[in-house]
């Protein structure tokens, strides 16, 4: 019997089972542990960035962890976002098998075995210690083929490790970019991870990044639109197979690039923004910080906060000095009122906006006074 195909959010669509996953990703809960950007894999779309690709480094989120012993800051930012699960992706995770390991039973132990853990690798290195991760707490392992497999997975250099992990006490998925053009094989590949019983397939809407782009356009491929990185015929694939996949028992689900960045991240910095926000920020329905910032050339910043405690009468909670971006923070109501005062004292005023994340990532700066 036919599934219903679920419209959902920001364009993705499903049909039902939705992956646990999925679910947490739409809440902002899922944290992304990227244990490496190591891969045995070469695809041609992968969309890492370079300060990540083929580089031994770890993130939670956006913050760089200093080594895999760094847990303080990895449980922090499950804190920060009040995450009720993590994303563990690369790279390959499998390439650094006991970090990963260690990573999931970490994570189980402080957050407890409801904390839901999904993985992401190629299958093609290490896969004999799929059921080390399994043993420790993995909850969802997802798979990721090349695309040359796709039309003929009986034949695929990973079949019987897939196979193999469907007999695990884990979920077991494929999670696949939409390529245009690709539209029979992503339709054999799913019918095969239905008749071999895995638990979903994820399909991505495929997306132009600063890595990707050359290999990308070199194959002809063009952006939607103006204001979407993502690739013109992408959706429209997917959609079809949707339509196409409704008689089987799998779950399918596609997830668009605009989910990504209007749902699963803006819901995921809000959550951030309301745990670490301070005095002197404001938080926007978006979940980006507002502040206002005052930049000095005639005295150290230590001075300035002394100006700014005793000529202007502020509160020092209302006031930041942050040292690393040599600048002094503070509430911007008030550098609103006193801004035009400090520019002819030669201090330079500006109301910022920002991401909430470890990174801090600049949205807009604004020249104060307007």
């Amino acid at each position: 019997m036919n599934k219903n195909t679920i419209s959902w959010l920001n364009e993705s669509q499903y049909t039902k089972p939705l992956p646990p996953a999925c679910k947490m990703c739409a809440e902002g809960s899922k944290m992304v542990i990227l244990i490496t950007g190591l891969c045995s894999a070469n695809c041609y779309y992968c969309p890492l960035s370079n300060e990540k690709t083929g580089k031994d480094r770890i993130f939670a989120d956006e913050w760089e962890l200093s080594d895999e012993n760094d847990t303080e800051k990895l449980v922090l930012e499950a804190e920060y976002i009040e995450a009720t699960g993590a994303g563990i992706t690369g790279g390959d995770p499998l390439i650094i098998w006991k970090r990963t390991k260690r990573y999931i039973e970490f994570l189980k132990n402080q957050f407890g075995t409801d904390f839901h853990i999904h993985l992401y690798t190629s299958g093609l290195k290490n896969s004999e210690h799929i059921v080390d991760l399994v043993n420790v707490g993995l909850d969802e392992i997802r798979f990721h083929p090349d695309p040359k497999d796709w039309y003929d997975m009986d034949n695929s250099p990973i079949k019987h490790v897939i196979l193999d992990a469907v007999n695990m006490d884990v979920d077991v998925a494929i999670e696949i970019p939409v390529i245009p053009g690709k539209h029979h094989e992503i339709l054999s590949l799913i019918n095969w991870a239905d008749k071999n019983s895995l638990s979903w397939v994820n399909l991505n809407e495929l997306e132009f990044s600063e890595t990707n782009a050359e290999e990308l356009g070199s194959k002809n491929f063009v952006v939607k639109n103006d204001i979407s990185s993502a690739v013109l015929g992408s959706q429209e694939i997917a959609l079809n197979v949707l339509e196409k996949t409704r008689h089987l028992d799998i779950g399918v689900h596609y997830c668009s690039s605009s989910f990504k960045d209007g749902i699963q991240l803006r819901n995921r910095i809000k959550r951030r923004a309301k745990n670490t926000v301070k005095n002197h920020e404001i938080v926007t329905e978006e979940g980006t910080i507002l502040k206002g910032v005052i930049y000095t050339k005639t005295m150290s910043l230590s001075q300035l906060y002394d100006v700014l405690i005793n000529e202007y009468d502020i509160e020092e909670e209302n006031i930041h000095v942050v040292e690393l971006e040599d600048r002094v923070e503070i509430a911007l109501w008030i550098l609103e009122e006193i801004a035009g005062d400090l520019k002819k004292q030669g201090f330079e005023c500006y109301m910022v906006e920002e991401y909430p994340t470890a990174d801090k990532l600049e949205v807009e700066r604004t020249p104060l006074p307007i």
